[in-house]
């Protein structure tokens, strides 16, 4: 990993810990940016936390900053519509600009970059409605997985093994007010990397007695393993590693994010998704793949602040 660019905590003047938000993960963005702001403030950051229940324009107004540490998930924090906003206001922010935010927290978009590319993602289908399940059952077959292409935590996800399990997944991921489509189950093996300023942390295998890695699984289960070492051998978990920095490349993301692969029972490596604003909490991967790398939190929360200022 680089040297630290930024020694001196003043150099990053007064800094804002932008958490909460109004999308489906609000809860999980609270408990990730009070451990950020502690973080911060342990280091001797002059940090102010602030709650963005509305407009992050009228939230800012409140108190002068110079910079953001963004920590908001999902839509409106996520998705380039915040990464906007503080564009237009002249403040500098962590993680990715408005392309990368906007391409990364739409799967579908994501998905057709890394099919460009040549990258390996599973097969999917787009699902408009009802009428779309049988044209989907031909093409995919079963099982499959049913996402809605712009939420994160695994929310509104579920498995299909049949058509009437499909058709009621359908109905589950159209409550979240965006594109839906079915994607091929995976058999194989699941893991995430974590890209900071470019380069990839350790991997962590994911393992869970859960169908998959879902909302329970990720926040509230203590069922779940996390494998770090990830049990690759060391050439395959480095091909693993390339993969995640080309894949966050591929799509302009900058900063720090978190990539999501399976390999298969081919030995294929399959890109899932690319999450811009990963989770901080005591539960959550990115941590935990830089502990294993010799990064405690309050460094890494240091180094994610780095990516904010220019250098």
């Amino acid at each position: 990993m680089k040297p630290l660019r930024i020694k001196n905590a003043a150099e990053f003047g007064k800094v804002a810990v932008l958490l909460g938000g109004s999308a489906a993960e609000r809860e999980i963005s609270l408990n990730s940016g009070n451990a950020v702001y502690q973080a911060l403030k342990a280091q001797g950051i002059d940090v102010v936390a602030i709650d963005v229940t509305g407009s992050p324009i009228d939230a800012l107004a409140k108190v002068k900053v110079d910079r953001v540490f963004n920590i908001i998930h999902g839509r409106g924090g996520e998705d380039g519509v915040l990464q906007a906003v503080l564009e237009v206001l002249g403040l500098p922010y962590t993680g990715s600009g408005v392309m990368a935010s906007a391409l990364s927290m739409d799967k579908l978009r994501t998905k057709l970059c890394w099919q460009g590319m040549g990258l390996a993602t599973p097969l999917w289908f787009v699902l408009k409605s009802e009428r779309d399940v049988d044209s989907c059952i031909s093409k995919l077959g079963f099982p499959v997985i049913v996402k809605p292409a712009q939420e994160g935590s695994s929310i509104g996800m579920s498995k299909a093994h049949n058509r009437d399990e499909l058709a009621t997944a359908l109905q589950l991921a159209q409550q979240y007010d965006c594109d839906v489509y079915a994607e091929q189950w995976v058999q194989g093996r699941e893991f995430t990397v974590a890209v900071l300023d470019g380069e990839a942390l350790p991997a962590i295998r994911l393992e869970t007695p859960n169908v998959f890695y879902d909302f329970d699984a990720k926040y509230r289960a203590n069922t779940t393993r996390y494998h770090c070492p990830c049990g690759l051998s060391a050439e395959r978990e480095q091909q693993l590693q390339a993969l995640a920095v080309q894949a966050c490349q591929g799509v302009g993301v900058t900063g720090w994010a978190r990539v999501d692969v399976f390999i298969d029972d081919n030995d294929c490596s399959q890109l899932i998704e690319v999450n811009t604003v990963p989770g901080m909490t005591d539960h959550s991967l990115v941590p935990m793949a830089a502990k294993a790398a010799g990064i405690d939190f309050n460094e890494l929360v240091w180094r994610i602040l780095e990516s904010s200022v220019a250098g």
